[in-house]
């Protein structure tokens, strides 16, 4: 079975968020599993000119945009799974990835060039396997633009929804770019919505975690999406994000101070001490909480300011790392000057010094008001840093309460969206911390065996496909 993952940025290419985790993971896992997987992203000014050695140079096409066309120009690079980037000077050889005037524009046409670079590769996809409003047009485009070529006529659609809430809406006028009408299909409040084209055209709609495909037919986490999801609940399903494990791994991280195991964590100690020394925070044996994210309100920081003053009364030190809105930075800032000695906080993207917090970290902290899946609390578990989440999504689907009686149980979940639940999360982490050494012992390695690799998620991507197409691996 050939599937080609449409994506706009990919790790180790191009990040910004989860998307580029899932799009460079995923694919690795198809295809450990046989499926014959290829992965198309633009090719940005910005990608590191160490990944892109060796690229063979396919061929070139003009792409039509209404009144006028752009040259694309495809490239690959092969390997385990091929990678193939779209080239065009003038939409994709700026800085960053997203949030120019035109990225209507610029999606549009890497849209349109993903379908027509199809007679240049060596294989013809059963599945385009779309991500996130920057694909979202390629589902309509396939049957409403495309649908006279023969070759594309049997291709089938998979469109993942990783963060409901952006959703590519853009001024009316698009459609003279797209070249469709603007109508049901298409229409979103007066606007050109790319993500609308996704969810009504694409055969099979996913997201990212079972929990959160319920919650988006809800008015509350719809963003307006709600009505036509719930349209099309009966190919809508959830499949839970996983982890590459061969890179989040606590034995052979060299990103880490020192290695340790599920079996054998006793070395954990140890990068607790060398981050509180880096973090220039009292190398003392206490609870260290901490919290990797952007900062921003779906990510709980407006109850978290509500809450730390109470929560730093406890004999505690708080690690935070991470960029966002302005005003939670310096919220941040206000705190951690007000609690010297007990909280660190680093405004910055630091992957290396994110992994040590992982390291070093008795809990993790994610009071997300909504998480589609969340990946910080599931690395979290890898290098058992005990994560505090709140009952949404992902968090829903992967933390479960720790009962010290029965031993069962990987981290503390609160359910009510405030202050109160929170500081209640935090409190019940500390509680059962106190409990002495040998209960936290079988709480972190609850924590570092659960499992949630790649592997079982991919298992139910290619069932999906399967039942799609009619093929099998």
């Amino acid at each position: 079975m050939n599937i080609l993952f449409a994506a706009s940025e990919v790790t180790p290419f191009a990040k910004s968020g989860g998307l580029a985790d899932v799009s460079g993971s995923l694919p690795k896992a198809l295809k450990k599993l046989g499926i014959n997987v290829c992965v198309v992203m633009p090719k940005y000014k910005s990608i590191n000119q160490e990944y892109l050695r060796d690229l063979k140079y396919l061929g070139g096409f003009e792409t039509s945009l209404s009144w006028r066309s752009q040259r694309a120009e495809i490239y690959v690079k092969e390997g385990f799974v091929p990678v193939y980037f779209i080239e065009n000077e003038y939409y994709f050889g700026r800085d960053g990835f997203y949030g120019y005037g035109d990225d209507n524009e610029r999606f549009t046409f890497f849209d349109k060039a993903v379908i027509e670079m199809l007679p240049l590769l060596d294989f013809v996809p059963d599945v385009i396997h779309c991500n996130d409003w920057q694909t979202g047009l390629i589902p309509m485009l396939l049957k409403k633009v495309y649908n006279g070529m023969l070759m594309l006529q049997n291709i089938k659609t998979v469109y993942t929804i990783h963060n409901l809430q952006y959703q590519g809406n853009f001024p009316s006028d698009s459609v003279n770019i797209v070249g469709v009408p603007l109508d049901g299909d298409c229409e979103f409040y007066g606007q050109f919505s790319f993500m609308k084209c996704g969810l009504k055209f694409a055969d099979i709609i996913s997201t990212v975690s079972k929990t959160y495909s319920h919650e988006i037919c809800t008015y509350e986490y719809g963003y307006g999406m709600d009505g036509i999801l719930r349209e099309r609940q009966g190919v809508l399903k959830g499949i839970l994000n996983g982890l590459d494990y061969e890179i989040n791994d606590p034995e052979t991280d060299d990103r880490i101070y020192k290695h340790f195991s599920a079996g054998d964590f006793e070395d954990k100690k140890y990068n607790k001490k060398m981050l509180q020394e880096e973090l220039g925070l009292p190398q003392r044996n206490i609870p260290l909480i901490s919290i990797v994210s952007r900062f921003a309100d779906q990510k709980g920081f407006d109850i978290l300011g509500q809450a730390l003053d109470e929560i730093m009364n406890n004999d505690i030190q708080l690690v935070v790392l991470g960029t966002g809105e302005a005003r939670y930075e310096d919220m941040l800032r206000y705190f951690a000057d007000k609690y010297s000695g007990k909280i660190s906080v680093t405004i910055n993207f630091d992957d290396v010094l994110a992994q040590k917090i992982y390291a070093g970290s008795d809990m993790f902290l994610m009071p997300s008001k909504f998480e589609p899946c969340g990946l910080g609390q599931i690395i979290s578990l890898r290098y058992g840093a005990v994560p505090i989440v709140r009952k949404t999504g992902g968090l829903a689907d992967t933390i479960t309460n720790f009962n010290p009686e029965t031993g069962e149980g990987n981290g503390f979940v609160f359910e009510n969206y405030d202050a109160y639940g929170l500081i209640w999360g935090v409190s019940e982490a500390l509680r059962i911390y106190g409990m002495g050494e040998d209960v936290w012992k079988k709480l972190v390695y609850n924590a570092m065996t659960s499992d949630f690799s790649w592997e079982n998620s991919a298992k139910e991507y290619i069932e999906t496909y399967e039942n799609l197409t009619g093929k099998t691996e």
